[in-house]
């Protein structure tokens, strides 16, 4: 009997979270939330709190930009300690640390430029309500600021967590006591490996043009349809490329809490896996502008180190159907 390699095997038997609920996650997200509005007085409580139906909602970003719900500038320290707790409830511990070195990020930022020191601010980062925490009624909340966007949509015991945004500029610092930080490591070392094990046939199918697109192709849009169908399918990957792309998505999914991972990555085989494309745009050696996508039938990743050289990237995982809980609100109004 041929043996089930240990990828594959590890998703065929997370393939019933997909439609398994996580009423443990929920009601800690639940518990944290109402814990973290408690703490605020009545006027900031009121700026946190929106209706679940704002425009708000879906209207997000990874600029520098004024921001509904309240900033960490507003908080006591306690009150940033409640706002993290619930961070770590909805994040793994290494998604929980890019937040914060992201975060830092604006201080290194603040301090070699000059002209745009002013917006470089590491309290600048909001927590947003839309709705109040509710074991059956949708609801919603979102931390935002420079380069993190992260959005979940609860209905019930169901957890949406789309789009989510981690940029880092400098993607490597260079000098000063953050020497050497790279914020988003992973998401580079990890494709470029993936790159290195092609052959010259499939790195001529995976190389869709010779410059990078200097940004996201979805940007910050509400929705997200399928880019093109340009790239390198998995079924044209030997086994072993077919491992280090799912150990790629595995960085993506990692930075969530392990029920929200693993439903994450049972989505990305959902379909056929095979039809799964990688594909690159500019140049291959390290330290010029790059991008890359990884696209299946419900969901894309995004990579964009264009800016600043080279050295300033953007990411982002978005879901076809589900950003913003869109498939859970459908399935939870249809019962209704």
């Amino acid at each position: 009997m041929a043996r089930v390699p240990a990828v594959l095997m590890f998703v065929v038997l997370c393939l019933p979270a997909l439609a398994h609920e996580l009423p443990a996650t929920a009601a800690r997200l639940r518990a944290s939330a109402a814990e973290f509005t408690a703490r605020l007085d009545s006027a900031r409580r009121a700026q946190l709190v929106l209706p679940f139906d704002d425009a708000a909602r879906t209207d997000w970003h990874y600029t520098p930009r004024s921001r509904p719900g309240v900033s960490l500038a507003q908080l006591t320290p306690v009150e940033r300690e409640a706002l993290h707790a619930m961070l770590q409830v909805a994040l793994s511990q290494a998604g929980h640390q890019r937040v914060r070195d992201i975060i830092e990020l604006e201080r290194v930022l603040k301090a070699i430029e000059f002209a745009l020191s002013f917006l470089r601010d590491p309290e600048k980062y909001s927590l947003v309500l839309f709705g109040d925490p509710d074991p059956v009624k949708p609801w919603g909340w979102r931390f935002e600021g420079h380069h993190v966007s992260l959005s979940f949509t609860i209905v019930g015991n169901h957890i949406a967590a789309s789009p989510t945004f981690f940029g880092a500029n400098p993607a490597r610092v260079a000098s000063g006591p953050k020497a050497g930080l790279r914020a988003l490591a992973a998401e580079e070392d990890e494709a470029r490996k993936l790159l290195g094990m092609l052959d010259a046939g499939q790195r001529a199918k995976a190389v869709i043009d010779a410059r990078s697109y200097g940004e996201i192709v979805t940007r910050a849009s509400a929705t997200v349809s399928p880019i093109d169908g340009r790239g390198l399918r998995a079924s044209e990957m030997t086994q072993a490329q077919r491992a280090q792309l799912r150990r790629l998505l595995t960085i993506y999914a990692g930075t969530l809490e392990p029920g929200l991972r693993d439903r994450r990555l049972v989505r990305s085989e959902e379909g056929d896996f095979g039809t799964v494309l990688f594909a690159w745009a500019g140049p291959t050696e390290p330290g010029k502008p790059h991008y890359y996508r990884i696209q299946g039938a419900r969901f894309l990743v995004e990579y964009d180190s264009s800016q600043d050289g080279g050295n300033h990237v953007h990411t982002v995982w978005r879901d076809f159907d589900g950003d913003f809980g869109r498939d859970l609100l459908r399935e939870h109004y249809g019962k209704k």
